[in-house]
């Protein structure tokens, strides 16, 4: 199945005592697809994918499928510091109904190490049933993997995409340009949308689709059809995005809140914002709510 050109990366809710909230979670889903969301990543860096613990992975993939159904597309998150892990991330995914899996980097002992990453990527291609996406992800992971590195990995047949969260466009325009043709590009970075679609990627995998989903679903769709026309929608977005995103998971799932999911709060030790830092959001946000 063809992915969408938009992915929300999908918080996910937890209760105040770190459980999963799958109340919040199904709400989360139907409102966002009644705003004309196609598909979702799950328990990605933005669904604290790598907070969760065993079985949870499986537990929002099927509770996403059976909310949804059949037609939406379920990429799941893979946050895993060794092949193994990965392996078994992956085969929860199968098990719950998802179409791919997108695998973050190792962030730990692997960290760097050019031929781990290598090894890591083609092992996970070759057990997972599922097509495996790379997800390069500096401001999480504190590594971005190498340009050449993604160009020899998208040549391996069960690899079909990449997340690449560091919003370098021009990074973004040589893996056009060196990887397959059928090699889909996601820009994870709100600022980069219209610029990585203008250079042939494909699509958006974003934190801001949680709140933004609107704004977020006209830059891609102008986008696609002509760069040009996207980028006054692209400087408004970015604006409202940037002054959220700065407070990272607990500044989405703020802004989430503001138009109606229920985000629930961040698993420890991550923690809610305060009153000062939600009124900053809040500001900037406003247009969105008066509509």
């Amino acid at each position: 199945m063809q992915p969408p050109r938009l992915l929300p990366a999908l918080v996910t809710p937890f209760t105040r005592s770190g459980d999963l909230d799958l109340d919040a979670h199904r709400h989360n889903l139907t409102t966002l697809t009644k705003r004309r969301i196609k598909g979702f990543l799950i328990a990605g860096s933005t669904g604290e994918g790598p907070y969760l613990e065993p079985g949870e992975r499986q537990t929002l993939l099927e509770t996403a499928r059976q909310t949804l159904g059949e037609k939406p597309f379920l990429l799941s998150g893979i946050a895993a510091e060794t092949t193994r892990m990965a392996t078994r991330q992956a085969m929860e995914a199968v098990e719950a109904g998802a179409d791919a899996v997108l695998a973050m980097t190792p962030t730990t002992l692997a960290r760097g190490s050019r031929d781990a990453v290598r090894r890591f990527f083609l092992a996970l291609a070759d057990t997972s049933p599922l097509p495996v996406m790379i997800y390069s992800v500096p401001l999480y992971a504190a590594y971005e993997i190498p340009t050449d590195l993604v160009v020899e990995l998208s040549h391996d047949p069960n690899i079909i995409g990449m997340k690449d969260s560091g919003g370098d466009v021009t990074r973004m325009a040589r893996l056009v340009q060196e990887t397959p043709a059928d090699f889909l590009l996601f820009t994870g970075a709100t600022r980069s949308i219209t610029f990585c679609m203008a250079a042939g990627g494909y699509g958006a995998i974003t934190a801001s689709s949680n709140y933004l989903t609107t704004m977020v679903l006209e830059v891609v769709a102008k986008a696609h059809r002509s760069p040009k026309s996207a980028l006054t929608a692209q400087a408004e977005l970015t604006r409202i995005a940037s002054a959220v995103e700065i407070y990272r998971i607990p500044g989405v799932k703020a802004a989430a809140e503001m138009v109606g999911l229920r985000p629930g709060h961040p698993r420890a030790p991550l923690a809610k914002l305060g009153a000062r830092d939600i009124k900053k959001i809040h500001r900037p946000l406003l247009p969105i709510l008066s509509d």
